[in-house]
């Protein structure tokens, strides 16, 4: 199947997410209960001791529910005349991020033949995006939206679910599989669970866009070996600002 597809036709995607709020104490009384609740189901699978695990010490993984967290970058890569050209949508306001990212779906994939691709995406980005921009009142882009759609008509691809070849026992991280096709680590500066540390504590949006858009090749990188190509060489990578 993906030696049928146009890899000009793929827009590869990574996204950087945050807590809502630097501190949990900063939610309102009525966002600490409902986390409260959260934290419930979370604790489980956080504690190996008979430590009680709170939900402020647990509100650092707020970030990965669209329900308590937000989007600070999103960057996208494609294959255009030979390159693979790589733009950041990335800030403080999410929705002006989210508005200026769903207006390039709208103008330039919009059609039946394009995809979007990212390790895990179907779990995570994909829907992430799609909650935030709901709760954000941004209109969703055909493409992102799955409303009414069937399997075969979502035109989404997913680096990880490719991998699994119908196994669905186990997560296989992007790193790993970088590992395995011997390309360079995308998480040779900072990893996911920094990214808040970064953006909160050390703002430093920047370094978070440059993390985000290694992610972005590395994923389009994956998708070359599945294809049994040769990887994109360091002077076919443009970034555009």
């Amino acid at each position: 199947m993906l030696d049928k597809i146009n890899p000009e036709n793929i827009l590869f995607l990574d996204i950087e997410t945050v807590p809502a709020f630097p501190e949990y104490d900063q939610l309102s009384e009525r966002m600490k209960q409902l986390w409260d609740k959260k934290s419930e189901r979370l604790a489980p699978f956080n504690n190996k001791t008979d430590v009680v695990v709170s939900p402020e010490n647990l509100y650092n993984r707020a970030g990965i529910y669209a329900e308590f967290g937000k989007i600070i970058c999103i960057s996208v890569g494609a294959f255009s005349k030979g390159e693979f050209r790589i733009k950041s949508f990335s800030g403080h306001d999410e929705k002006k991020l989210l508005t200026e990212f769903a207006e390039l779906l709208r103008k330039r994939y919009n059609k039946q033949d394009h995809l979007l691709c990212a390790h895990n995406g179907k779990e995570f980005d994909f829907p992430f995006m799609a909650r935030r921009m709901i709760v954000l009142g941004i209109s969703i882009p055909a493409i992102l939206d799955l409303a009414g759609k069937k399997p075969w008509e979502v035109n989404h691809l997913d680096t990880m679910e490719l991998w699994k070849f119908g196994d669905y026992k186990n997560y296989t991280s992007l790193d790993l599989l970088a590992a395995i096709f011997d390309i360079p680590t995308p998480k040779d500066d900072i990893d996911g669970s920094q990214v808040a540390e970064v953006y909160y504590k050390q703002n430093d949006l920047a370094r978070i866009e440059q993390y985000c858009a290694k992610d972005v090749l590395t994923v389009a990188q994956i998708f070359r070996k599945y294809r049994c190509e040769p990887l994109i060489e360091e002077n076919q990578i443009v970034f555009v600002l």
